[in-house]
């Protein structure tokens, strides 16, 4: 996961056997489907209940457990915000922005009355344009309102220099994201390129465009994005680190790339002056600045409206949104039915003035007990993680020693961050539209970034994710794991069961994030998270050769008729699961041999490890989303995560009996060797 209680942690770890005792088991047969057999499916055999009792409705694509439990986090947000929602109080309060912007965001009678009226200035700018240095305006300032044309501005850690912050530039521009939506020819891929055409066509439209006008501007707009992606990095190869690192100065840049007018960008960002940035994806800014120069100005004036239109549709009219969700949400992904209104309105309070609303989470949801027993929980994975790094039989004791160093080094972020976002200088005002206040709230996050990042130390305090996420990360910069309260409730984290259910699943989280520091690119960052080699040579060699059995392992595993899961796109996480599980199962052991557990309810503690895993990865997902995220996700589909995971574990084999005959069985010989 790019992935963030009643019972103090030492009741957790160190109490009494008695005490580990009185706990549940955690383990609820209703969620199981005990007709499965294990060494067959073992994604059935452990949520097959699960998921027959939780199927799709029409407003999922995916619905699994990081859903369900999104959606308890959502109620209880929707309380909290309805009630500031209903008060008047002062303007300027945090309280009074977030009862604003909940207001404004499920306003449709409003939204409906104004239409597209809030974005009527900016296509009248657009359509004044008359020459390419109009063009390379308006691209610099549709910037400062959050619309990315043909290329991303941002500024984080230096890959080679962590303790400081380096202007970044991305490739941008693609509606689909993905350059492969735009060329591979299956049927799926092909039926998504001509929704997204039917969608462009009907943003002009919606705006008085003539069909014909329409239809042929979807042709310009679909040509435009296809030749922008004809140079882009595709998913697996943004997962390269080292070949998506070009450092170089500004004036390298104004001499490199001549063809984009930086000097707007960066002022009408306001950015100050800077000596340095990093180019991510040289081929595709160059692509751009071809466009740029040889598009006709009509061509391009298109393509930017289209952009507009794209970027406000979700936040205008009901006519507007519909059109957005058939193709993001429904054609996409396979929704059927868009969320309810005040869902919607909590994402948005929640995505602008997300630490806002964690803070008072925080305070009503998560007890200062859960964050002690996370606290001693993760030193009891760093120990197990610490005797795993020692019984690798491949790895030198020179890397082993580095190994150790970046492991004690790490920094562990749990349920929220001892300093909170001031929100003082971003202003909500009623008065104004639903889509005008979010252009405020845009220009404010991205003032923010400029102010506390630019020509500044990176802050190793500062949090990526809100506290309600229900998630967890590794940020390989600053060496550290985090995990947010968001994902502290069941079925990830249960006060009232015992160690064999938290382990197999908390653990295996913990683990998982602690692994990312040392898979495919995590390891390639030493302890003071710069991108330096620490790794002899002969041990870098056996590493990769055995993480590549893993690659090609899940590149066998079948997702859908005729289409397989992408090892490499997915070795990160797959990496990180397969070193979860070792962890988190070590972790157990270790705590049983002081307090041991009994067979409860039919299972040993070591089946109720791994039960536990298999029930957090309980989902169901249609086919288009399937499809997406195999194109999109660098995480394997959650069936894959056990049955594909699960079968490179030998402990996995010993709890469940699992024999030759069965058909998840894999030769020890061929099963990945690793953590």
């Amino acid at each position: 996961m790019k992935l963030t209680q009643m019972l103090s942690i030492m009741a957790l770890c160190a109490s009494t056997a008695s005490a580990q005792t009185n706990l549940g088991t955690g383990i609820d047969r209703a969620n199981m489907n005990l007709k499965a057999n294990p060494g067959t499916d073992f994604f059935e055999y452990a949520a097959g209940g699960w998921n027959n009792s939780h199927p799709l409705t029409p407003e999922h694509s995916r619905y699994a457990q990081f859903d369900l439990l999104t959606e308890q986090t959502q109620k209880n947000l929707r309380g909290m915000i309805e009630q500031l929602a209903e008060k008047n109080a002062p303007q300027g309060t945090i309280e009074q922005k977030i009862g604003s912007l909940y207001r404004l965001a499920t306003d449709s009678l409003r939204r409906n009355q104004e239409d597209y009226a809030p974005i009527k200035p900016f296509l009248a700018e657009i359509d004044a344009i008359k020459s390419r240095q109009g063009v390379q305006f308006e691209v610099a300032k549709l910037l400062t309102m959050g619309i990315g044309t043909f290329f991303a501005l941002g500024c984080e850690a230096d890959l080679k220099d962590s303790e400081w912050n380096l202007m970044q530039l991305y490739q941008d521009g693609l509606s689909m994201g993905e350059r492969d939506y735009y060329f591979k020819d299956d049927e799926a891929t092909q039926k998504v390129r001509e929704a997204f055409k039917t969608y462009v066509a009907q943003l002009f439209s919606l705006t008085g465009c003539n069909a014909e006008d329409a239809a042929r501007n979807a042709q310009t707009v679909m040509a435009l994005e296809t030749k922008l992606a004809e140079d882009f990095y595709d998913a697996v190869k943004l997962r390269d680190v080292e070949g998506n690192y070009h450092k170089m100065t500004y004036r390298a840049l104004l001499e490199d790339f001549p063809g984009i007018d930086w000097g707007t960008v960066m002022l009408l960002n306001g950015i100050p002056s800077f000596e340095n940035i990093c180019v991510g994806q040289p081929e595709a800014i160059r692509k751009a600045e071809k466009i740029l120069a040889e598009e006709s100005i009509d061509d391009l004036k298109v393509y930017l409206t289209y952009k507009v239109l794209d970027n406000a549709a979700s936040s205008l009219s009901d006519r507007f949104r519909e059109a957005t969700f058939n193709f993001y949400q429904h054609a996409m992904s396979g929704a059927e039915q868009d969320k309810p209104r005040w869902k919607r309105g909590i994402d948005v309070v929640n995505h602008t003035l997300g630490m806002a609303i964690g803070k008072v989470y925080v305070e009503k949801y998560f007890p200062e007990t859960s964050k002690q027993r996370m606290t001693e929980l993760v030193r009891n994975l760093q120990h197990a993680l610490s005797e795993r790094i020692d019984a690798q039989k491949w790895m030198s004791p020179e890397t082993k020693q580095k190994a150790h160093e970046k492991l004690n080094a790490f920094r562990v972020k749990i349920g929220y961050p001892d300093t909170w976002m001031d929100y003082s200088k971003l202003d909500i005002d009623d008065k104004l539209s639903f889509y005008e206040n979010l252009l405020r709230a845009r220009r404010f996050m991205s003032d923010y970034y400029v102010e506390k990042r630019v020509n500044k130390r990176v802050d190793r305090d500062e949090w990526l994710m809100t506290p309600q996420t229900v998630n967890a990360y590794y940020n390989p910069t600053t060496n550290e794991i985090c995990f947010p309260a968001g994902i502290l409730q069941p079925p990830f984290f249960q006060a009232d069961a015992d160690d064999a259910c938290n382990y197999g699943a908390i653990g295996v989280v913990i683990g998982h994030e602690m692994t990312h520091g040392f898979d495919d690119q995590g390891s390639q960052f030493d302890k003071d998270g710069n991108l330096s080699n620490w790794w002899t040579e002969a041990d870098a060699k056996s590493f990769k050769e055995r993480t590549e059995v893993m690659e090609h392992f899940f590149n066998n595993l079948e997702v859908l008729p005729g289409l397989n899961c992408n090892g490499k796109l997915t070795l990160g996480e797959n990496i990180a699961d397969h070193g979860g599980l070792q962890i988190s199962f070590t972790a157990l052991q270790n705590a049983m041999k002081e307090h041991p557990l009994p067979t409860l309810d039919g299972f040993t503690p070591e089946q109720r490890f791994f039960l536990s895993y298999g029930l957090i990865w309980g989902n169901n997902i249609r086919e288009e989303a399937l499809r997406q995220r195999v194109m999109t996700d660098p995480h394997s589909p959650g069936k894959l995560r056990v049955n594909g995971a699960l079968p490179h574990i030998d402990a996995w084999y010993e709890a469940f009996h699992i024999t030759k005959k069965s058909p998840l069985f894999i030769p020890k010989k061929e099963r990945v060797d690793v953590w």
